[in-house]
This record gives C-alpha cells, sequence and structure tokens, in this order.
C-alpha cells in the first residue's frame, strides 16, 4: 500500500491539483468540471506493468517512469512524480463519477471531531469541483447527548428511536444547527491566494464552495407505539425530491438535518439513518457513502474490502435473533414479517429451536408507503432506522451501518461504501484508488456469477460456438468442455446462460490461463465481459496467483485496455507450452496482478 509518506503525498497532490481546477470555464457562470488536462489511462490498472499508485514513486519502489524516484532528483520533481501519478491513477474514475450523486452520512462520532471532519469536508468540496454531486446527512446523537448531559438531562431510547421529550428536542434542533453552520462554514474558504496570483484572472475563482439546506424533509409523529410515547420524535414521510434535484443541478451541496417538519408545522426529531436512505432511494443515487469512526472488520480482524448485497444480507440475517437491528432489517426487506418457523418477541427474532438464522432466505425489497419511483416532486421512500441503545453500545460492532447498506443496495442503490473516517483522505482513496480503503456493499457487481455445472455444457457450448466458427476460439470438442468444467465461471440470468470464462491455474509457477471469454451478442456492450475478467482476477489473487497469461488472435486490443500487455512464449509455464498449437497463429499477452487486498470471500463470510 505504500508508506505513509507516500500516502500523504498522494492526498496532497491530488487536493492541490483540485485547488487549480477550483475555477468557472468562462464569465457565463458554467463551471468547469473537466479534467481533460489529465493525462489519460484507461487500462484500468493505473499506468505500466499492472503496478498501482500505491507502489509508486518511493525510494525502494519502480517509479510510473520505469526508475526509482532517488533522493538526488529533488523534492519537487518528486513531487510533481508523486502528483503526475496520482492524477493519471484518480482521473478515469474522476470522468465515471462526474454528475453522479452520492449520498453521505457523516457519523456522528466524525462530526464531533474537528480534525476528521474538516479533512473529510476538504476533500468532499475536491471532488464537488469535480463535478460530482453531494447530499450531507450528518449525525447528531453524540451532539445531542452532550447537550442533555450539560443540562441536566438524560438520554432515553426506546429501540432505534429516541423519546423526545422537551428537553430533547431542544437538545436536537441547537445540534443540527451547530451542525449545519459548521460544515456550511468549513466548506467556504475559496483557493489560497497564492495559486490565484499565480494563474490570475481572479474573478473566475470561487470564493468558495455553495451549500444550500431547507425544509426537505416532511416527517410525521411517531405516536404512542405498544403504549410508549415518544413524543417529537419523527419518522420519515417525505422527501422533496424535485427542490433538492433543482439545488444539486444548481452546483449545491446539500445538506439535509434530521430535523423534519410536520404538516402542521410542528418540528420532529428523525432518525439520520432512516433519513439518509430515505434520500438515497428517493434521488436514486448512484453512491452512499457511511463515514463511521472505524472499520468493518471480519472474525480475524481484517478488513473486508468487498461484499456482494446477498452476502451483506446473509450476515445481517445470521444476528436476526440476537439484533434488534438485524430482526428490524428482516422485516423491512421481506414481504411477510419472516420465515415460517420464525417470531419477533420484543424486537428480537426466535426460531422454535432458538437458533438465529443458519440458512440464507432470499429478502424481496418491499417499499415504504408512497413509492413512486422518486419521479415525482414528492417521494414517500421510507428509510431504514437503526441506532438506538444498540448502535450506542457497539454491542454487535457496526451491524447497524451494515443492515442499512444492505437495505439501500437491495432497493436499488448500486453501491454502498463503508469507510473509517477517523483515517486522512479516506474518501479520496476509496473513491481513486484501484482496490479502495473501506468496505464496498455492491448490488450489481459479480451479480449472477457462479462456478459452471454439468448442466451448463449446452449454453456454453451455444456460446462458444460462434467465436470458434470467427477463429477467434480454437475448437473444443465437448468431452474436452467437461474435463474443463471445474475450471469455468458463468454468468446466469433468468434460467440462461449469457457469458462465460475459465481460469486454469499453475499453482507452482503462480500463474494462471484466461481462457474462454464468451458474452452472448443480447447482452455484449453491457459490461459482462468486463464483470467476468475482474472476477477471475480477484479469484486468481485469492489463489496467489501473480500473473495472468492468454493467447489470443482477434481480441488484443480488448485485453490491452485492461492492462495486458504482449509477452514471448516462453514466459508461460512449460506444461501449457507444450500443448500450443503453433498453426494456429495466436499471440500470447500477459497481465501482473496485484497482492490480493479485495477480502472477496468466494465460500462463506463472516463478520466480527
Amino acid at each position: 500500500m505504500g508508506t505513509v509518506v507516500e500516502q500523504r503525498c498522494w492526498l496532497s497532490s491530488l487536493r492541490r491539483e483540485g485547488r487549480r481546477r477550483h475555477q468557472a470555464c468562462s464569465r457565463s457562470g458554467r463551471r468547469e468540471t473537466s479534467v481533460s488536462v489529465f493525462r489519460r489511462s484507461r487500462s484500468g490498472e493505473g499506468l505500466g506493468c499492472g503496478h498501482s499508485l500505491k507502489s509508486s514513486c518511493c525510494s525502494t519502489a519502480t517509479s510510473w517512469s520505469g526508475g526509482s524516484c532517488s533522493p538526488e532528483k529533488g523534492y519537487v520533481e518528486e513531487e510533481g512524480e508523486v502528483l503526475v501519478a496520482a492524477l493519471r491513477e484518480a482521473e478515469p474514475n474522476i470522468a465515471a463519477l462526474r454528475g453522479c450523486t452520492l449520498v453521505v452520512v457523516i457519523s456522528a462520532e466524525v462530526a464531533d471531531n474537528p480534525h476528521h471532519l474538516s479533512s473529510l469536508l476538504e476533500d468532499i468540496s475536491l471532488l464537488h469541483e469535480f463535478g460530482i454531486k453531494f447530499v450531507l446527512v450528518p449525525g447528531t446523537h453524540v451532539q445531542i447527548n452532550k447537550l442533555l448531559s450539560k443540562r441536566g438531562s438524560e438520554p432515553k431510547y426506546v429501540g432505534h428511536y429516541r423519546i423526545t421529550d422537551t428537553d430533547s428536542l431542544e437538545a436536537a434542533m441547537d445540534a443540527a444547527a451547530r451542525i449545519r453552520i459548521l460544515l456550511e462554514a468549513k466548506l467556504s474558504p475559496g483557493p489560497p491566494l497564492s495559486l490565484i496570483r499565480r494563474h490570475g484572472d481572479s474573478n473566475r475563482w470561487h470564493d468558495g464552495v455553495r451549500v444550500t439546506s431547507g425544509n426537505f424533509l416532511a416527517a410525521k409523529r411517531r405516536g404512542v407505539v405498544e403504549g410508549i410515547d415518544y413524543g417529537s420524535t419523527g419518522e420519515v414521510k417525505k422527501i422533496d425530491v424535485s427542490r433538492i434535484r433543482e439545488r444539486l443541478d444548481q452546483e449545491s451541496i446539500v445538506i439535509i438535518s434530521n430535523v423534519g417538519y410536520s404538516s402542521s408545522g410542528h418540528i420532529l426529531n428523525c432518525n439520520t439513518y432512516e433519513v439518509a436512505t430515505a434520500c438515497a432511494l428517493a434521488l436514486r443515487a448512484e453512491k452512499v457513502i457511511f463515514i463511521l469512526d472505524g472499520p468493518i472488520l471480519d472474525e480475524s480482524g481484517r478488513l473486508i474490502r468487498f461484499l456482494t448485497v446477498q452476502d451483506a444480507d446473509l450476515l445481517v440475517r445470521r444476528r436476526a435473533y440476537q439484533s434488534e437491528t438485524a430482526a428490524t432489517y428482516v422485516k423491512a426487506v421481506s414481504h411477510e414479517d419472516l420465515p415460517l418457523g420464525y417470531q419477533v418477541s420484543n424486537g428480537l427474532v426466535f426460531s422454535h429451536n432458538r437458533n438465529g438464522y443458519r440458512d440464507k432466505y432470499n429478502p424481496t425489497f418491499h417499499n415504504g408507503v408512497g413509492f413512486d419511483n422518486g419521479n415525482e416532486p414528492w417521494s414517500g421512500e421510507r428509510g431504514s432506522e437503526i441506532g438506538g441503545q444498540e448502535r450506542l453500545n457497539r454491542c454487535h460492532g457496526y451491524l447497524s451501518e451494515l443492515a442499512t447498506a444492505a437495505f439501500v443496495c437491495s432497493g436499488g442503490v448500486q453501491r454502498v461504501h463503508l469507510l473509517d473516517g477517523t483515517i486522512d483522505g479516506v474518501l479520496l482513496k476509496e473513491l481513486f484508488q484501484r482496490d479502495g480503503f473501506g468496505t464496498m456493499v455492491a448490488s450489481d457487481l459479480y451479480e449472477g456469477i457462479r462456478m459452471a455445472r454439468a448442466l451448463d455444457i449446452p449454453g456454453i457450448t451455444q456460446l462458444l460456438q460462434p467465436l470458434e466458427k470467427y477463429g477467434t476460439l480454437a475448437w473444443r470438442t465437448e468431452e474436452e468442455l467437461i474435463v474443463a468444467l471445474d475450471s469455468f465461471v458463468v454468468v446466469e440470468r433468468e434460467g440462461q446462460i449469457i457469458a462465460c470464462a475459465s481460469l486454469f491455474a499453475y499453482l507452482k509457477e503462480k500463474c494462471g490461463e484466461v481462457a474462454f471469454i464468451a458474452v452472448s451478442p443480447k447482452y455484449r456492450g453491457q459490461g459482462q465481459g468486463d464483470k467476468l475478467l475482474d472476477y477471475i482476477e480477484k479469484k486468481a489473487s485469492s489463489l496467489g496467483i501473480q500473473m495472468l497469461f492468454l493467447r489470443t488472435t482477434r481480441t488484443e486490443d480488448w485485453f490491452v485496455r485492461r492492462g495486458f500487455s504482449e509477452c514471448c512464449v516462453g514466459q508461460i509455464p512449460v506444461e501449457r507450452r507444450k500443448r500450443i498449437n503453433v498453426l494456429h497463429g495466436s499471440k500470447c499477452y500477459m497481465k501482473r496482478l496485484l497482492p490480493d487486498r479485495s477480502s472477496i470471500h468466494f465460500d462463506n463470510v463472516s463478520l466480527a
């Protein structure tokens, strides 16, 4: 991953270039968010030989230019090389994220730490200048509890909800106002005067990021539930989608607090995570990002870098009888309350044999009342409420946040990122470095991919035959396919095999051969080939494979764009060389893999 010094150089370089781009394109007011000055390198691996920025520009590693960054080059030259490398690696992701809407949930613990909050907001300001749209939802429970303590009161919770009496409502209003003002202040600074003097035309530079907030959240009283009066505690009723989108299109960062307003004009204290998830679903956000005060770890204490929504769902369900958060999640995502044989008691889930969920139960997402696809001025999406005493005590780690991630992914958000906000620059590292820096839950990545079975042979044959006829692939008999079946992965959709690929491992040489990548004509151009190749690369890394190779006659351009480079036959394993048909005339390509940091589990997944 590189040294701490390298990471700081990477971040400072990216931030510095962001400030330089912090200007308008013309006097018409239209802002240039393009980063066309950056050199584009879209191979998927950054520059050269599959190296990433994490291993570049230090005295002990190979630099992007092929030499070593020796101290003799001087600080300025090294700093420039770091800047170039950082921008080259980040640019493809910047281009992909431009115009996307990101809902960022800032946990109350991070919001209460001035250092962590300042670092985060500096990076959000930078990303905003690259054309990324932000909706910020700050948590306030830490600040509310501190205010109550100062005023001689104690916080009261029942389940996920705070009982909001008069004192609690006053504290909630004060906390929401303070954090909003703080966010506005931190996002207001303009670029350094030194940059303005250097580049001139100062009236083209912004004074700061445009920030807006308002009564975007309509709420309703929670009322009296099971004999408990929740006072001024509210639940999300509607989100003013049209006005939020209008502000985002006007290049503003939108701040939405947990304070909502009822139709009768009353102020209600809502659950921050319920507000955030309702906003994300209503706005059809591309990403939801949770800024936490720690990492998501597995049972061995290792960072979990990736989970499919199915894996995240299963992890939460396995704790349904222990955790009220998990029990609430199960009810929220399923049409029926719980699978047959389970019952709810005091918010917890039990089976007749007192065991929690052991087998996967596929959820069907059930939207809240007023569901309207977010196309109307107001959307009635209901969020996922988490928090309360269970989260405050951290008795289940970050299970609450993981349940919320699974909830929004099930509802249509493709990516959810859970990041440790105590790490400087974690947002930039997660979005712009190849392997990320936190935990990602995805609803679409690797969707439908599984290992091939004997029943898939006809479908695989149907995919391969056109390519064999065209000369892209060498002919294979059905018997040869059966022998190689254990090496195949397929993509299945609605019972049909729509894509396939294979990985043949040579573990002694730490090499693997990629072969038989084929996609049904109906599904080409949808990223299925990329998805399969990425899956194979992750799987190969998990097996300790350091190099992938392949032989091709007509698709070299596709593979070169994905980080492969031509090599000689002598670089592939001897065992494979013996079986090469020289009459076929194919060329050999190789790609060096990065060490496995994905924490993708191909069998079982566990959470600390």
